[in-house]
This record gives C-alpha cells, structure tokens and sequence, in this order.
C-alpha cells in the first residue's frame, strides 16, 4: 500500500490512537510513559509506512512497533538504573560542590540557547510543555490545535532538540 492509497496521518492517528495508547497503559501503568511511546509509535509508522502490508491488519502492525518501542524503552531505563548504581553518592550532592553548580548552569544555559535556535512552533511547544509545565490538554487549549498535533509537535520538537544537542 502507498502513502497516496492511504488516509492522512491525522486520520491514522485519531482512528488508532486509543487502541495503542491502551495497549501501552496496560503495560506501563504510567499515562506520561505511555503517551511517550504511543507518540513515538506513531511517527515511526508513518516513516515506515511504505513497508506496511496490507495484508495483515494495520493495528497489528501498529501494535508491533509500540511493542518494540516499548522493548526499548524497558533497556533504555535498566541502562539509566545501573548508571546509577555505578555512581557515587557524592555526585548526588551537588549543593556541596561549587564547580558542579557551575557546570549545570553552563549546561542549562547551552538547553536554552540550543532552544532559542529551534522554529518557533517547535520552541514554543518545549517551553509551554517543560518550563511552563503545561499539559498537553492546556497547550491544546492555548494555541487552539488538536490534541493529537500537539502531541506530535512535542514529540518532533524534542527530536529537533536532541540532534541539536548532540552536534
């Protein structure tokens, strides 16, 4: 099937969105996790639309990769815990270190100005969501866009933010 046989993707993702969203509370009991993975779920398929087979069933298909992407989820967070078991609990306790306090402001400041240079769209959606710590359901509200674009907004803008801190 090609993208032009079919829907658009916001008819994709509305139509499919509580079935993947539900499959992964289930299995996450924790609604920001789940909504995350659901996000990134979804526009993973869309990049990957052109190896879908229709033969099978397109939820099935979209289940496959919430799975997957929930596989990674689960190493990713193992990975995190045993770097945190290999730290000391002195590098907990940066209050007591002035020079680590330097180096988390210098870091804080490059997130900023790494911000600052995303498009505006892309910004305001970091800024609204992290620093304003808005929900997805108020950001919704404020710039009078659907839910589910808001929600794909964030996932692209985090996406954008994460290669610019990488370069």
């Amino acid at each position: 099937m090609s993208k032009k046989e079919l829907p658009s993707f916001d008819n994709l993702l509305n139509s499919n969105w509580d079935y993947v969203y539900n499959y992964l509370l289930k299995k996450t009991s924790n609604e920001y996790v789940s909504e995350e993975i659901t996000i990134k779920s979804f526009s993973k398929a869309f990049e990957k639309i052109d190896t879908y087979d229709s033969k099978y069933n397109f939820k099935t298909w979209l289940i496959s990769i919430a799975k997957n992407n929930y596989s990674d989820y689960l190493k990713k967070k193992k990975l995190l815990f045993k770097e945190v078991d290999s730290q000391k609990i002195e590098s907990f306790v940066s209050d007591l270190d002035p020079e680590q306090d330097m180096i988390n402001k210098e870091s804080y400041d490059n997130l900023n100005l790494k911000i600052d240079e995303l498009k505006p769209a892309y910004r305001d959606m970091i800024k609204y969501r992290y620093f304003e710590d808005l929900s997805i359901q108020e950001i919704s509200k404020k710039l009078n866009q659907p839910i589910n674009t808001v929600k794909i907004k964030i996932f692209r803008a985090k996406k954008l933010l994460s290669d610019k801190l990488k370069s």
